[in-house]
């Protein structure tokens, strides 16, 4: 279960970026936090931006609304998502992870 945080009309949760993958995805969960593999390779940040243009996509939000808070150089990450409620990410997310 991913843990998610409602705060000032965002929504907080944790992933683990796993770069260098054959195709970017959501691949499970792990200790909390949404794992998604990424085809870009961590430099001069095209894998942030590869991980912020899926989550943008899966949610239907403008890119502009999907934000890394906390860990920009780290594979484990905090994102924020605007616009959307826990319940309404919830739903986007389980409809893309694996069962």
């Amino acid at each position: 279960m991913i843990r998610l945080t409602e705060r000032g009309g965002a929504v907080e949760f944790a992933v683990r970026v796993v770069p260098r993958a054959g195709r970017t995805h959501a691949a499970g969960v792990r200790e909390g936090a949404l794992v998604v593999r990424v085809a870009s390779a961590p430099v001069e940040g095209a894998a942030n931006d590869a991980l912020v243009a899926y989550l943008a996509a899966i949610t239907r939000r403008p890119k502009r609304d999907v934000t890394i808070v906390s860990g920009e150089k780290s594979r484990n990450k905090r994102l924020a998502i605007a616009g959307l409620t826990a319940r309404e990410l919830a739903a986007h997310l389980s409809a893309i992870l694996p069962p």
